[in-house]
C-alpha cells in the first residue's frame, strides 16, 4: 500500500490516531459521509428558485471537495487545529447560505466535528454549540429563510453532538484503560526479567568464579604436582556438571505454566470479552511437564475461543485416572471457524503427541466445538482413580 501524503498522515492525538491505536481502521469516521447526501436531495424538497440549478451545480462543485477536504483533515489533525477545520465548515456554510440552502449540511458537520478538548468544560462545548446555532438561525432569519426550516437544527446538532461526544469519551477511556494494562504487562515482565537476572546470578556467580580459580590453580600446579592439579580439573568438571543441573532446573521452572495459573488467566480474558466461563478440576497431582501441556494447550484454546469462537459460553473440566489424565473445553460459539488448521492449533498437537497423547477437535458450524486432550500418566503417578472423585467446581458469569 502507498504511503499517504504528509497532510494526510494522522497527528499522534487525532481522531484518526486513536483508532488506529484501537486497532481500527483510522478511516472508520468517515462512514458518517454518507449523511452528506441530504446536501444533494435539498434542492428536491425546496423547489423554486433554490432547485437545481446552474448556480447550485457550480457551487456544489466548487464547495463539495472543499468539505472533503476540512472533513478530512479534521480526522487527521491535532485537537486544536481540527476544531479549526470543523469551524471552517460552519464558515463554508454561512459563505454560501445566501444562494446554496444545501450548505444546512455542512453545518450540522462542522458542529458535529467540533471536539471536546481535554481539560475543557463540557459546558463550555455545549455553549459553543449553543452560540453557533443561535448565528445561524438570527442569519438565515435575516436572510428569508422559513423558520420551519430552521427550528430542527438546534435539535440535531444537539443530540447527534452529545452521541459523538460521549462515544468519543468513551474511546478515550479505552484507549487509557488499554495502555494501563499494557503498561502493567510491560512492568510484570520487567520484573519477571530482572527475579531471572538476580536468580541466574546467584545461581552461576559464586559457581563460575569458583571454576576461574581452580582451573588458575590447576594451570600453576600442572608441572609442579600433577595430582594436585588433576584433583582440582576433577573439582571443577564436579561443579560445571552441578552448575549445569541446576542452570536446567531453573529453566525448567521458568518455562513451566501451571493449570491453577491458566484458569485464572482464562476467567480474566473471557469474562472481559462477556464469555460466560466455567471449570471443574480434580485436585489431583499433575507431573510438572505434563501440567505445562496442559496448561499451554488450555490457553491456545481459551485464545481461540477468545479471538473466533464469538461464544457466550465456555466450560472446562479436568480428570484424572490411573492411567491418563484429560482436559475438555467446549464452546457454544461459531463452531468450525476455530478449527482452520494455523500454528497455533499445530503447536497445541506437537505439544500433545511429543508427550504420548491425543488431541481431538470436534467442531460443529453454530453449535460450538469441543477440544479434548488425553495424556498418559507414568505408572503410579495418580494413584487408583476413587469411585466417586471429589470435585472442584467454580463459576464465573460474564459481565
Amino acid at each position: 500500500m502507498p504511503p499517504l501524503p504528509r497532510w494526510l498522515t494522522p497527528q499522534p492525538d487525532s481522531l484518526a490516531a486513536h483508532d488506529l491505536r484501537m486497532g481500527r481502521s483510522p478511516w472508520m469516521q468517515a462512514i458518517h459521509l454518507v449523511w452528506s447526501v441530504w446536501i444533494f436531495l435539498t434542492p428536491a424538497l425546496s423547489g423554486g428558485a433554490f432547485g437545481y440549478t446552474a448556480l447550485w451545480a457550480l457551487l456544489t462543485l466548487v464547495s463539495y471537495p472543499l468539505f472533503l477536504w476540512l472533513y478530512a483533515m479534521a480526522l487527521v489533525a491535532a485537537p486544536r487545529k481540527a476544531n479549526a477545520c470543523a469551524l471552517a465548515i460552519v464558515g463554508l456554510c454561512l459563505a454560501l447560505l445566501p444562494w446554496y440552502p444545501s450548505g444546512l449540511s455542512y453545518f450540522v458537520f462542522g458542529c458535529v466535528m467540533v471536539r471536546l478538548r481535554r481539560g475543557h468544560s463540557i459546558l463550555g462545548y455545549f455553549a459553543l454549540l449553543a452560540a453557533l446555532n443561535a448565528v445561524l438561525v438570527v442569519y438565515a432569519r435575516y436572510l428569508g429563510y422559513p423558520w420551519q426550516a430552521l427550528v430542527w437544527m438546534p435539535v440535531v446538532t444537539a443530540v447527534v453532538s452529545a452521541v459523538v461526544t460521549v462515544e468519543r469519551i468513551n474511546h478515550e477511556r479505552e484507549a487509557a484503560l488499554k495502555l494501563s494494562h499494557d503498561e502493567v504487562r510491560r512492568l510484570a515482565a520487567l520484573a519477571e526479567r530482572e527475579r531471572i537476572g538476580r536468580d541466574l546470578h546467584d545461581l552461576l556467580g559464586h559457581t563460575l568464579s569458583l571454576v576461574a580459580l581452580k582451573s588458575d590453580l590447576a594451570g600453576r600446579l600442572m608441572e609442579r604436582d600433577p595430582v594436585a592439579a588433576r584433583r582440582e580439573i576433577d573439582d571443577v568438571s564436579r561443579v560445571a556438571r552441578d552448575a549445569l543441573a541446576q542452570v536446567r532446573r531453573a529453566v525448567s521452572g521458568i518455562r513451566a505454566a501451571g493449570l491453577a495459573a491458566e484458569l485464572a488467566s482464562a476467567k480474566l480474558l473471557l469474562e472481559s470479552d462477556g464469555v460466560a466461563f466455567s471449570y471443574t478440576a480434580e485436585p489431583v497431582p499433575i507431573p510438572s511437564d505434563l501440567e505445562t501441556v496442559l496448561a499451554l494447550t488450555l490457553r491456545e484454546a481459551v485464545t481461540n475461543i477468545q479471538r473466533h469462537a464469538r461464544a457466550s459460553l465456555a466450560e472446562v473440566s479436568l480428570s484424572v485416572t490411573a492411567r491418563q489424565v484429560s482436559l475438555h473445553v467446549r464452546d457454544n460459539g461459531a463452531g468450525s471457524a476455530v478449527v482452520v488448521p494455523g500454528n497455533g492449533l499445530t503447536g497445541m498437537r506437537e505439544r500433545v503427541e511429543a508427550r504420548g497423547g491425543r488431541l481431538r477437535i470436534k467442531s460443529i458450524p453454530r453449535q460450538g466445538t469441543r477440544v479434548e486432550i488425553t495424556l498418559p500418566l507414568p505408572s503410579g503417578e495418580a494413584g487408583d482413580a476413587p469411585s466417586e472423585p471429589h470435585r472442584v467446581e467454580g463459576t464465573v458469569g460474564a459481565t
